[in-house]
């Protein structure tokens, strides 16, 4: 028997699939369904790590929070992470494979198949539903050939695909039109339209949505309303929301996200947006960066570069000057690397320098290594990092870098498999780590934060965030809001189920 599915494929990129598979998943795991996200291939600087340390997407990780289940690589068997404007660093089954151009990738198309539907087969044999995720816009036409994650992927699960497409974009009727144009024989395929990011008065849109429904077949199955930031993790871009210079609420904290070109993992600071005396902002101005409070030197998928990027734009002064004044920063992942004294890059891994100098604000130096470091850890604290007053004794992170960073006092102690390995550093109001995801420790956060309103003269806050209860509530208020805006009645008809 064929398990139940559905796919959720758009006009094109950044117009909402992720979290309105996400939305899905969670809708069908209320009505008790075992079910679980795929993504056949996702290009994503944005990354988790799996219990068994592989690697996929954190959209995917975030659909199998809203399934409630824990994921497995299964759920996004290839991973592609841009490395240069013409290559991507491919990652199989949760795995570094190679680093290919686009041409050597489309040549490796058939092995990535086979990959691609064997996850699927055995992520179906264990769950009673399936919600697919295409990538870009399946009318791609001159890759049509090389598909393995829209309609090719659609085909092989059987799976009924409902189109997104952007209200907020423009040009949405054309785009839902004309997708279904250049199809062919795969149109037949799609049941509905999905409308996303709509403002104002839906009446005048209906007949839009008649005009639309009439010319091609296929019902307009709801509009969903646009919402601003959601505060969930975001795919592969930064909401726009949160770029440029955000005012600080009443009494509170600034807290400047260095924008990095090659930027990954900045979901890290997403706990930050639920702090009610926070706010957070992306910046790459050197006056924005002085206004901050605490400046954050996120991941980056290529360090060396970035790190000469800073120093060619004079973004390195104005962070050196920033933290000789006394501003507190932290660097995480490849933004700890960027803190130690030099990079060293012997084999080229990243660029064609050798060694670069780093910022010299902590005494580290880091040489990059390959395999590429995977892993979900817990780690001991150390020693109390600048402005954590009162941290816990220990703190969740996991870990996705190439590089060993020399460090003499680790702020953390890590076991994992038997092995012991330190890792973090600090000097004065500087301080660094590899922990991914370790702002999502509640009692950490907390306590950085009121060491930062402290240092303003501002009395600590007695507030309490759940981090992860509140992300749980997030993703119930999307899932209501589709309820109430898609005929999901219809929608488990499409799928077999009854409703």
């Amino acid at each position: 028997m064929t398990t139940n599915c559905i796919m959720i494929q758009g006009t094109g990129s950044g117009v909402g699939k992720s979290f309105i598979a996400a939305g899905f998943c969670r809708i069908l795991s209320d009505r008790g369904l075992r079910v679980a996200p795929f993504k056949a291939q996702n290009m994503a600087l944005n990354s988790w790590v799996t219990t068994d340390g592989g690697e996929i997407g954190r959209a995917q990780a975030l659909q199998a929070e809203a399934a409630r289940m824990d994921p497995t690589t299964d759920v996004n068997p290839v991973l592609l992470k841009t490395q240069s404007d013409s290559g991507c660093q491919v990652i199989v089954n949760g795995r570094v494979h190679a680093s290919m151009t686009a041409r050597e990738y489309y040549a490796y198309k058939d092995t990535a198949w086979e990959a691609v539907t064997s996850a699927y087969d055995r992520l179906s044999a264990r769950h009673d539903v399936i919600v697919l995720e295409g990538a870009g816009s399946p009318a791609e036409i001159n890759l049509s050939s090389v598909d393995i994650v829209n309609m090719s992927m659609a085909q092989h699960a059987q799976a009924p695909v409902l189109l997104v497409g952007d209200i907020d974009k423009g040009g949405v009727f054309a785009s839902l039109y004309g997708t279904l144009g250049l199809l062919d024989g795969s149109a037949k395929l799609i049941k509905g339209y999905l409308i996303n990011k709509f403002r104002g008065d839906l009446s005048i849109l209906e007949p839009g949505l008649e005009m639309i429904s009439r010319k091609t077949g296929v019902p307009v199955l709801g509009v969903l309303p646009y919402l601003g930031d959601l505060g969930l993790h975001e795919e592969d871009g930064i909401p726009r929301e949160r770029l440029g210079f955000g005012l600080s609420r009443d009494n509170g904290v600034r807290i400047a996200v260095v924008r990095l070109k090659s930027i990954s993992n900045f979901t890290d600071f997403d706990p930050f947006l639920y702090e009610p005396n926070v706010s957070l902002y992306y910046t790459g101005s050197a006056s924005e960066i002085e206004q901050a409070d605490l400046v954050i030197i996120p991941g980056s998928k290529n360090t060396v570069k970035d790190l000469v990027r800073l120093r060619e734009t004079g973004m390195d002064e104005a962070l050196r000057r920033y933290a000789e004044s006394g501003g507190p920063m932290i660097g995480i992942c490849g933004g700890y690397q960027m803190l130690g004294k030099e990079i060293r890059d012997p084999h080229h891994v990243e660029s064609p320098l050798e060694s670069v100098p780093g910022l010299g604000l902590l005494d580290t130096r880091t040489r990059i290594t390959t395999p590429k470091i995977t892993r979900r850890v817990r780690a001991r604290v150390l020693s109390d990092p600048p402005l954590v007053e009162n941290p816990p004794s220990e703190v969740e992170g996991y870990e996705i870098h190439l590089g060993i960073t020399e460090t003499r006092s680790p702020l953390f102690g890590i076991t994992h498999n038997g092995e012991s390995f330190a890792d973090g550093a600090a000097r004065g109001n500087v301080w660094g780590t590899y922990l991914h995801g370790i702002f999502d420790n509640d009692t950490l956060r907390q306590s950085l934060i009121n060491g930062l309103l402290k240092k303003k003269g501002v009395l600590p806050t007695e507030s309490r965030v759940n981090y992860s209860r509140l992300r749980d509530a997030a993703l119930d208020r999307w899932a209501d809001v589709i309820r109430e805006h898609v005929d999901m009645d219809q929608v488990f008809r499409i799928m077999g189920l009854t409703s």
